[in-house]
């Protein structure tokens, strides 16, 4: 069996996605990425979270061709390929319609930095694409999907910023690997739901300040980074 220990990390993630409620039924998928093998493993369509196992998870290359697996990738597939094809540093990708995050992606709006939970994650608002065309949903959906998410991030950085709402459909994260990637899902759902409601409380709040958002960004992330225990060097 392929890459036994990514497919073991790729399933990992897809079912942090539904402990942490994240995924209903077969709704969503991750998947993470083999840089040197240049293949991707990702959950398989439409295969209900409690009956998955590692096995049934799909290998692909690149270009979409099924290397190993006898189920139907995922049809999400295009997009994730697009992602891992322009974000090099990306090595897992998870896709959900979680409640709060797919709301916002349905109002077509970013979730503005309202407080410092989100700018320990996030270092500035967590964009929207721009609502895709009849032509491009006609033709290659999935792919041309991949393809608003990046034009979303022409002047943004993917990896300071690692998530992104559809516009009308739902939320994109990614990180270092697959775990990275479920977690970073699992935290956009949580920022988007204490938006939403500092939003109810006050209509007009406004976003936090540059440098108090500075601040925690870059305590957990960049070369001075202070939050959290030093790495054992290996």
């Amino acid at each position: 069996m392929l890459l036994p220990d990514l497919r073991k990390a790729v399933l990992e993630a897809n079912l942090e996605l539904v402990r942490k409620g994240l995924a209903l039924y077969t709704f969503g998928n991750a998947s993470g990425i083999s840089r040197k093998e240049s293949l991707v493993v990702i959950k398989p369509s439409g295969v209900p979270y409690d009956r998955m196992k590692s096995m049934d998870l799909v290998v692909t290359d690149l270009d979409g061709k099924v290397v190993e697996g006898k189920l139907r990738p995922s049809s999400d597939l295009p997009t994730h390929l697009i992602l891992y094809k322009s974000f090099p540093s990306v090595g897992g990708v998870s896709h959900t319609h979680s409640e709060y995050a797919t709301a916002w992606a349905h109002a077509r709006r970013p979730i503005p930095c309202f407080g410092t939970t989100h700018a320990d994650y996030f270092h500035g608002p967590v964009p929207v694409t721009e609502e895709m065309t009849d032509a491009e949903i006609a033709s290659n959906y999935e792919e041309n999907t991949g393809h608003a998410i990046v034009r979303a991030f022409s002047d943004l950085d993917y990896s300071a910023i690692p998530a992104v709402l559809v516009a009308n459909h739902g939320a994109f994260a990614w990180g270092a690997d697959p775990a990275t990637s479920a977690h970073n899902a699992v935290i956009l759902e949580s920022i988007a739901r204490m938006a939403y409601f500092t939003l109810g409380i006050n209509p007009q709040a406004r976003a936090i300040g540059r440098f108090l958002h500075d601040k925690h960004y870059f305590r957990k992330h960049g070369k001075g980074a202070y939050y959290g225990q030093p790495r054992e060097k290996k």
